[in-house]
């Protein structure tokens, strides 16, 4: 089993056999998912406010991740190593500053950084290719896939490679890379994209240097954990594994982590630093003469208030941020009244906010056999007053900047979700289930968890009787889907899940703009006794 090969035990690889008689030391900095998130973030992996800022209660953003990635370069340089700094994808959508500038911004920041290569990420493709055109444009690094044919695909065949050799300190560092092939599902890859199998790519990727005399072989992939690890595993020739997509923190240091850093499959290392731009990896590795890793060691290391900024960075987000103060006065809709979302009515019973969310979420995913959708009343921050919607008005309903996930839950699933959703009602916990694509009753003077007494599931134009056996299609935010707010039956890695949508906000003020005037309404979906 590949699994039994991993081992768990933080201290890295140090092989005993095959010592080498010239060993080489690279240095290999990476971030992924960075998520646009160009701005300090704060512990919520939102943006951070100024005051907070000030407090030091603030991580990452690009002036951080500058910071510390030209500290570590500067330093090894200075001692004569050798570095590479390595980015396994997603720079695109997660903020205001993406969807105002479409990935320039992400672009002239990487280019400021000095970064060596990135892998394409899934949301790389969330405006089709052209954007990811654009973006190839406008840095002087290879921005490379090998999993991709691109041959149809007049916009990127020229501009996305499958592989790069970099030479650093007079050796030959090969780089290759694979894609999430569900891209087509998660994002706007578009129909002249074809992707291939990820090993299959990778080891053909591979072949091909290693028959051109490159020994030395990095895989920067945006595949996400579970997937690197059977790379590792399976893909000969391979000497680290740099991933993305999943926003797995692997830490020596951190409780919290999913496992060590590097996590080790046999004698191959694989790493990865969360996202959001809260943490940068340093991962140092040893070769013989003959390009065989004898040791892999490192750490990620966390871009809190002990990271100074960098100045000019600074100033240049701030010059940025302007235009966003008027992207957040953008009309987007029109409501015919009020839309009431304060948190005593959502946090209790069903309000017409609530309502507006959920159904947004549910039309953003039905053609993807979704049929059931969630939203937690505590993720719901303010009511909209009637008049004009503004862009602002929307992202303080919904300030988070979660994204949608879909997934696959079983009826019983659903019955014990909306248990922990009315448990807490007493409390005002923001737990209490908003729901679309379904209707339930529930009793307030009944114990917690057993207070839900009926629940009906939309079928057709109609609704039937839940079953407690069946599968069904169900879209909710990130967190919900993580476990927060008690919804532990949501998470797991075996829910056919993907955590990594569109944000929140933008879904429901595209659906606001789709249906405006809008018409705030309850319907009866969610019934106390």
């Amino acid at each position: 089993m590949m699994m039994s090969r991993i081992l768990s035990s933080a201290a890295a690889l140090a092989l005993t056999t095959g010592m080498a008689t010239a060993e080489y030391t690279l240095h290999v900095i990476h971030i992924n998912d960075l998520h646009s998130r160009i701005e300090p973030i704060n512990r919520f992996d939102s943006t951070c406010s100024a005051e907070d800022e000030t407090e030091g209660k603030c991580f990452g953003g690009v002036g951080r991740v500058a910071t510390k990635i030209n500290e570590l370069r500067d330093q090894i340089t200075a001692e004569g190593g050798n570095v590479i700094v390595l980015d396994a994808g997603d720079q695109f959508q997660g903020s205001l500053m993406y969807t105002t500038y479409k990935g320039t911004v992400e672009a002239e920041f990487m280019e400021a950084i000095g970064f060596d290569v990135m892998a394409v990420g899934n949301h790389e493709f969330d405006d089709g290719p052209i954007k990811l055109a654009e973006f190839v444009d406008l840095v002087s690094f290879p921005v490379i896939s090998g999993n991709l044919d691109l041959t149809g695909e007049d916009l990127l065949r020229d501009k996305v490679g499958n592989s790069v050799v970099l030479e650093v300190g007079g050796e030959r560092i090969g780089i290759v890379s694979a894609l999430a092939t569900d891209t087509v599902e998660t994002s706007s890859p578009g129909p002249n994209v074809v992707f291939q199998n990820e090993i299959e790519a990778l080891a053909q990727d591979v072949a091909e240097l290693e028959a051109d005399g490159v020994t030395k072989i990095i895989a920067l992939t945006h595949v996400g954990l579970p997937k690197d690890l059977a790379i590792a595993e399976a893909v000969e020739g391979i000497d680290a594994v740099v991933g993305g997509h999943s926003h797995t923190l692997l830490s020596n240091s951190d409780e919290k982590a999913a496992g060590p850093y590097p996590t080790m499959v046999g004698d191959t290392p694989v790493v990865q630093a969360y996202a959001y731009s809260k943490y940068v990896g340093h991962l140092q590795l040893t070769f013989d003469d003959a390009g065989n890793v004898t040791a892999a060691t490192g750490d990620t290391i966390l871009l809190d208030a002990s990271v100074t900024p960098d100045a000019g960075i600074v100033a240049r987000v701030a010059e940025l941020a302007g235009p966003i103060e008027e992207l957040k006065a953008r009309p987007v809709s029109e409501a015919v009244e009020p839309i009431e979302g304060d948190r005593s009515v959502c946090r209790a019973m069903e309000c017409p906010m609530g309502n507006l969310v959920a159904d947004a979420m549910l039309a953003r995913v039905a053609d993807q056999g979704i049929t059931i959708a969630f939203q937690n009343g505590g993720g719901l921050r303010a009511s909209i007053d009637a008049g004009e919607i503004t862009m602002g008005e929307v992202l303080t309903v919904l300030p988070f900047q979660n994204t949608l996930s879909t997934f696959e839950a079983t009826g019983q699933d659903l019955i014990d979700a909306l248990e922990n959703g009315v448990s807490a009602v007493e409390e005002g916990a923001g737990r209490f289930p908003q729901v679309a694509g379904m209707k339930f009753t529930w009793d307030p003077a009944a114990e917690p968890g057993a207070r839900v007494t009926e629940v009906m599931v939309a079928e057709g134009d109609s609704f039937v009787p839940i079953d407690p056996a069946a599968t069904y299609g169900v879209v909710t935010n990130n967190y919900v889907r993580n476990g927060g707010d008690g919804y532990g039956m949501f998470a797991g890695d075996d829910k056919n899940a993907y955590d990594f949508g569109p944000d929140l906000a933008d879904v429901t003020a595209a659906y606001l703009m789709e249906n405006g005037p809008y018409q705030p309404y309850t319907d009866g979906r969610i019934t106390a006794q």
